[in-house]
């Protein structure tokens, strides 16, 4: 893994939107996995931005969501769906089409695994697969213990993610406790997946995930077995991390070499 710190959440958004554009320069029909929650929005807002002084097209691009409330419908305030219309697909120039997120409203949840990873493998595949990370180390909702060789499931939620989660709902509102996710499997089966944590609250989290034993008990440390992910995080979620020094070092380093790539007028993104 590629661990990278910055100082600020703004800036850990911006310099995931710089992988973001080196990626669609170098495929316009990029395949891209999307997260929900507080962790992609300052990235979302800086990918509307660089479509705005047009520096990316999304007009060829088609996104997998990572995962969807059970029983809610998709106009609900709450639903990923809206979510993602809500604060990014409405800004940029994508085909509505080409948007997908797991159907929660099924007469049969458990059906919509097996047609969303069928959808996945007729596009080929995942190119970019971008993450946030929950306080217990969940990726999607991945709780803690889910198999590293899940697919897209029902999963039920944990007591800590329904609390963390429950400040999005109004008193009296019903709050799942289920939802589709993508699996661990099809997650490591993108070929190339970005991490982003901001906030101390996650800092435990990323230690685990990052530094801890490849485990369970902590999903995002199947990380660990990406031939080509990265990790980027601002100060605050990176103070329990024990090798910073290193990870500053290995980073400056990454940077130089990009810049000589750029010089040298070699095309497409450095795998980290």
């Amino acid at each position: 893994m590629e661990i990278i710190l910055e100082e600020t959440p703004e800036a850990v958004a911006s310099r995931c939107a710089d992988l973001c554009v080196a990626e669609l320069q170098h495929n316009p029909r990029l395949v891209m996995g999307l997260a929900t929650g507080s962790s992609p929005l300052l990235l979302y807002r800086e990918l509307i931005n660089r479509r705005e002084q047009r520096e990316i097209s999304f007009k060829d691009v088609q996104t997998f969501n990572l995962d969807e409330y059970v029983g809610l419908p998709v106009d609900h305030p709450q639903s990923y769906r809206r979510f993602m219309d809500e604060n990014f697909f409405r800004h940029i120039d994508i085909v509505p089409s080409n948007t997908n997120v797991p159907g929660g409203m099924l007469a049969d949840p458990a059906l919509c695994g097996s047609i969303y990873e069928k959808l996945i493998t007729n596009v080929g595949g995942i190119d970019l697969q971008i993450l946030g990370i929950g306080r217990n180390g969940h990726i999607g909702f991945n709780e803690p213990t889910s198999s590293f060789n899940s697919r897209t499931r029902v999963k039920t939620l944990s007591d800590e993610t329904v609390r963390d989660n429950s400040r999005f709902f109004g008193e009296g509102e019903t709050q799942p406790h289920l939802s589709v996710t993508m699996g661990i499997k099809t997650i490591l089966e993108a070929r190339r997946v970005i991490l982003i944590a901001t906030g101390e609250n996650k800092a435990e989290a990323v230690a685990a995930a990052v530094e801890g034993p490849m485990a369970a008990i902590c999903p995002a440390s199947s990380l660990q077995l990406h031939e080509n992910a990265a990790i980027i995080v601002d100060q605050a979620a990176a103070s329990r991390l024990k090798l910073t020094k290193y990870y500053v070092n290995t980073t400056a380093e990454q940077d130089r070499l990009n810049r000589e790539r750029i010089r040298s007028g070699k095309s497409g993104p450095l795998s980290s």
